[in-house]
Protein backbone atom coordinates (compact mmCIF):
# COMPACT_ATOMS: atom_id res chain seq x y z
CA UNK A 1 0.00 0.00 0.00
CA UNK A 2 2.76 2.20 -0.03
CA UNK A 3 2.59 5.60 -2.14
CA UNK A 4 -1.23 5.11 -2.30
CA UNK A 5 -3.41 7.15 -0.82
CA UNK A 6 -6.50 5.74 1.46
CA UNK A 7 -8.89 6.54 -1.16
CA UNK A 8 -7.42 4.13 -3.76
CA UNK A 9 -8.08 0.81 -1.80
CA UNK A 10 -10.73 -1.68 -2.49
CA UNK A 11 -13.79 -0.53 -4.02
CA UNK A 12 -15.60 -3.12 -1.24
CA UNK A 13 -13.85 -1.13 1.64
CA UNK A 14 -15.41 2.55 0.46
CA UNK A 15 -19.29 2.40 1.60
CA UNK A 16 -21.24 4.60 3.73
CA UNK A 17 -21.31 2.33 7.21
CA UNK A 18 -24.19 -0.28 7.13
CA UNK A 19 -25.74 -0.42 11.07
CA UNK A 20 -23.87 -1.94 13.30
CA UNK A 21 -25.17 -3.18 16.86
CA UNK A 22 -25.32 0.47 17.78
CA UNK A 23 -27.95 2.40 15.74
CA UNK A 24 -27.59 5.71 13.56
CA UNK A 25 -31.15 6.20 13.33
CA UNK A 26 -31.75 9.50 15.94
CA UNK A 27 -28.63 11.56 14.05
CA UNK A 28 -30.57 14.36 12.37
CA UNK A 29 -28.22 16.76 10.58
CA UNK A 30 -28.70 20.11 11.95
CA UNK A 31 -31.15 22.94 10.43
CA UNK A 32 -28.12 24.77 8.63
CA UNK A 33 -26.53 21.59 6.92
CA UNK A 34 -28.18 21.15 3.06
CA UNK A 35 -26.73 20.86 0.04
CA UNK A 36 -27.56 23.74 -2.41
CA UNK A 37 -29.35 22.01 -5.41
CA UNK A 38 -28.63 24.29 -7.79
CA UNK A 39 -24.77 23.73 -7.48
CA UNK A 40 -25.39 20.44 -7.52
CA UNK A 41 -27.32 20.80 -11.16
CA UNK A 42 -24.44 22.94 -12.20
CA UNK A 43 -21.60 20.62 -11.11
CA UNK A 44 -23.44 17.35 -12.94
CA UNK A 45 -23.55 19.11 -16.14
CA UNK A 46 -19.97 20.26 -15.65
CA UNK A 47 -20.34 24.21 -15.07
CA UNK A 48 -18.88 24.57 -11.83
CA UNK A 49 -15.96 26.55 -11.14
CA UNK A 50 -13.51 25.19 -8.95
CA UNK A 51 -14.74 27.79 -5.86
CA UNK A 52 -17.95 26.92 -5.70
CA UNK A 53 -17.29 22.98 -6.38
CA UNK A 54 -15.05 22.87 -3.37
CA UNK A 55 -18.46 24.32 -1.56
CA UNK A 56 -20.35 21.66 -2.55
CA UNK A 57 -17.63 19.46 -1.71
CA UNK A 58 -17.62 21.06 1.85
CA UNK A 59 -21.70 20.47 2.12
CA UNK A 60 -21.53 16.68 1.10
CA UNK A 61 -18.45 16.26 3.82
CA UNK A 62 -20.77 17.48 6.20
CA UNK A 63 -23.72 15.97 5.52
CA UNK A 64 -21.86 12.06 5.00
CA UNK A 65 -22.61 10.84 8.83
CA UNK A 66 -25.87 11.77 8.95
CA UNK A 67 -26.70 9.54 5.84
CA UNK A 68 -29.25 7.43 7.74
CA UNK A 69 -31.53 10.23 8.49
CA UNK A 70 -31.15 12.63 5.07
CA UNK A 71 -34.77 13.85 4.22
CA UNK A 72 -35.83 13.28 0.82
CA UNK A 73 -34.31 16.62 -0.37
CA UNK A 74 -31.57 16.01 0.17
CA UNK A 75 -31.33 12.10 -0.59
CA UNK A 76 -32.58 13.09 -3.99
CA UNK A 77 -29.68 15.85 -4.53
CA UNK A 78 -27.11 13.44 -3.34
CA UNK A 79 -28.43 10.68 -5.53
CA UNK A 80 -27.86 12.86 -8.35
CA UNK A 81 -24.43 13.04 -7.46
CA UNK A 82 -23.82 9.28 -6.59
CA UNK A 83 -25.24 8.81 -10.10
CA UNK A 84 -22.82 10.90 -11.63
CA UNK A 85 -20.11 9.35 -9.83
CA UNK A 86 -21.24 6.00 -10.53
CA UNK A 87 -20.14 4.68 -7.32
CA UNK A 88 -19.08 5.27 -3.92
CA UNK A 89 -15.06 5.04 -4.63
CA UNK A 90 -15.74 8.00 -7.03
CA UNK A 91 -17.46 10.39 -4.99
CA UNK A 92 -14.87 9.76 -1.50
CA UNK A 93 -11.97 10.07 -4.17
CA UNK A 94 -13.39 13.61 -5.80
CA UNK A 95 -13.92 14.46 -1.57
CA UNK A 96 -9.94 13.68 -1.49
CA UNK A 97 -9.57 16.29 -3.58
CA UNK A 98 -10.71 18.91 -1.26
CA UNK A 99 -8.53 19.68 1.04
CA UNK A 100 -9.78 20.27 5.01
CA UNK A 101 -12.42 18.81 5.64
CA UNK A 102 -13.78 16.96 2.38
CA UNK A 103 -10.32 15.39 2.15
CA UNK A 104 -10.66 14.13 6.33
CA UNK A 105 -14.11 13.06 5.84
CA UNK A 106 -13.10 10.72 2.71
CA UNK A 107 -10.20 9.03 4.32
CA UNK A 108 -11.85 8.29 7.72
CA UNK A 109 -15.06 6.97 5.94
CA UNK A 110 -12.36 5.07 4.06
CA UNK A 111 -11.08 3.51 7.33
CA UNK A 112 -14.23 2.83 8.61
CA UNK A 113 -14.60 0.80 5.80
CA UNK A 114 -11.73 -1.56 6.42
CA UNK A 115 -12.68 -1.66 10.08
CA UNK A 116 -15.44 -2.99 9.38
CA UNK A 117 -14.03 -5.19 6.87
CA UNK A 118 -11.80 -6.60 9.51
CA UNK A 119 -13.87 -6.47 12.83
CA UNK A 120 -15.96 -10.35 12.23
CA UNK A 121 -12.10 -11.87 11.03
CA UNK A 122 -11.58 -14.16 13.68
CA UNK A 123 -7.48 -13.84 13.93
CA UNK A 124 -7.98 -10.46 14.46
CA UNK A 125 -10.70 -10.53 17.40
CA UNK A 126 -8.06 -13.59 19.29
CA UNK A 127 -5.26 -11.11 18.34
CA UNK A 128 -7.02 -8.12 19.92
CA UNK A 129 -7.90 -10.16 22.84
CA UNK A 130 -5.02 -11.29 23.80
CA UNK A 131 -3.71 -7.93 23.45
CA UNK A 132 -6.10 -6.64 25.57
CA UNK A 133 -5.02 -9.15 28.42
CA UNK A 134 -2.20 -7.71 28.47
CA UNK A 135 -2.86 -4.09 28.59
CA UNK A 136 -6.76 -3.80 28.50
CA UNK A 137 -7.02 -0.36 27.04
CA UNK A 138 -4.38 0.30 24.58
CA UNK A 139 -3.29 4.00 24.17
CA UNK A 140 -5.95 6.37 23.39
CA UNK A 141 -9.44 4.07 23.71
CA UNK A 142 -10.04 3.74 27.07
CA UNK A 143 -12.78 6.27 26.43
CA UNK A 144 -13.93 4.10 23.52
CA UNK A 145 -14.06 0.61 24.33
CA UNK A 146 -15.37 -1.58 26.07
CA UNK A 147 -14.57 -4.23 28.32
CA UNK A 148 -15.36 -7.56 26.16
CA UNK A 149 -13.76 -7.86 22.72
CA UNK A 150 -15.47 -9.60 20.18
CA UNK A 151 -16.54 -9.42 16.34
CA UNK A 152 -18.43 -6.10 16.97
CA UNK A 153 -15.45 -4.26 18.79
CA UNK A 154 -13.73 -2.63 15.55
CA UNK A 155 -17.30 -1.78 14.22
CA UNK A 156 -18.32 -0.43 17.27
CA UNK A 157 -15.15 2.03 16.83
CA UNK A 158 -15.90 3.22 13.36
CA UNK A 159 -19.07 3.76 15.07
CA UNK A 160 -17.91 6.25 17.10
CA UNK A 161 -15.58 7.89 14.58
CA UNK A 162 -18.41 8.23 12.64
CA UNK A 163 -20.42 10.10 15.32
CA UNK A 164 -17.99 12.21 16.64
CA UNK A 165 -18.05 13.66 13.22
CA UNK A 166 -21.99 13.93 13.16
CA UNK A 167 -20.86 16.49 16.42
CA UNK A 168 -18.39 18.14 14.35
CA UNK A 169 -15.88 16.65 16.90
CA UNK A 170 -13.44 16.12 13.90
CA UNK A 171 -10.39 16.34 15.66
CA UNK A 172 -11.50 13.71 18.38
CA UNK A 173 -12.47 11.52 15.38
CA UNK A 174 -8.89 11.91 13.96
CA UNK A 175 -7.16 11.08 16.73
CA UNK A 176 -9.79 8.47 17.71
CA UNK A 177 -8.58 6.38 13.95
CA UNK A 178 -5.14 7.46 14.63
CA UNK A 179 -4.96 5.36 17.75
CA UNK A 180 -7.27 2.37 16.82
CA UNK A 181 -4.78 2.00 13.30
CA UNK A 182 -2.11 1.84 15.93
CA UNK A 183 -3.47 -0.58 18.02
CA UNK A 184 -3.95 -2.92 14.74
CA UNK A 185 -0.61 -2.12 13.63
CA UNK A 186 0.57 -3.85 16.76
CA UNK A 187 -1.74 -6.75 16.85
CA UNK A 188 -1.07 -7.29 12.95
CA UNK A 189 1.76 -9.79 13.43
CA UNK A 190 0.36 -11.94 15.55
CA UNK A 191 -3.25 -11.70 13.69
CA UNK A 192 -0.74 -13.03 10.56
CA UNK A 193 0.36 -15.76 12.55
CA UNK A 194 -3.13 -17.02 13.40
CA UNK A 195 -4.28 -16.65 9.85
CA UNK A 196 -2.18 -15.53 6.76
CA UNK A 197 -5.23 -14.32 4.90
CA UNK A 198 -4.86 -10.85 7.37
CA UNK A 199 -1.99 -10.01 4.74
CA UNK A 200 -0.13 -6.56 5.28
CA UNK A 201 -2.57 -5.02 8.01
CA UNK A 202 0.63 -3.79 9.93
CA UNK A 203 1.22 -1.89 6.35
CA UNK A 204 -2.15 -1.18 6.00
CA UNK A 205 -2.64 0.69 9.03
CA UNK A 206 0.92 2.68 8.72
CA UNK A 207 -0.95 4.19 5.47
CA UNK A 208 -3.59 4.99 7.02
CA UNK A 209 -2.57 6.68 9.91
CA UNK A 210 -0.27 8.64 7.41
CA UNK A 211 -2.90 9.37 4.97
CA UNK A 212 -5.29 10.49 8.11
CA UNK A 213 -2.48 12.90 9.57
CA UNK A 214 -1.75 14.47 5.89
CA UNK A 215 -5.27 15.43 5.25
CA UNK A 216 -5.62 16.39 9.39
CA UNK A 217 -3.38 19.03 8.88
CA UNK A 218 -4.72 20.96 6.45
CA UNK A 219 -7.35 21.51 8.04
Amino acid sequence: MRNRTLSKISTKLLRLRHDSSQSSQDRTAPADYGLDRGQVAEFVAGRLDAEAEAALAHQVARLLPFHWTWPNRIAEAMSQLMDHFGDQRELMAWLDRHPGLPRVVARLYVFMGLLDFYSAMPAVVTAMREYRERTPYPPGLKPYLVPATDDDTLASLAFKVEKLLSEEQTREAVELALATAAWLQQIAPRARELNPEVGDLDELMGQAQQDIRAAAADM
